[in-house]
């Protein structure tokens, strides 16, 4: 950047940072949110207020049904193994 972009860009430098620090958020908020262990944390908060009868059952198993989808999807690897079937694989 130079000299005149930057002091014609100075003005937006608020917004530019307020957008930055939006978007770190935004990422550890999902970091946070899909941790394996925050899911299961919410699992057994989630069987507790069943007990508790804070909860009942259409929406305990909605919300369960949610929460094992997305430890699932946290726990299934990822990458070119995962998908591709090793008896298919053509050796070159």
């Amino acid at each position: 950047m130079g000299i005149v972009s930057g002091l014609l860009l100075l003005p937006l430098a608020p917004v530019r940072g307020t957008a930055w620090i939006a978007d770190h958020l935004l990422q550890e908020a999902r970091r946070q949110a899909h941790d394996p262990r925050a899911v299961q944390a919410r699992l057994a908060a989630l069987n507790r207020a069943l007990d508790e009868g804070t909860v009942d059952e259409a929406a305990f198993e909605r919300e369960e049904d949610r929460l094992l989808t997305l430890l699932e999807r946290q726990t299934r690897p990822t990458g070119p193994t995962a998908t591709t079937n090793p008896a298919r694989r053509r050796h070159v």
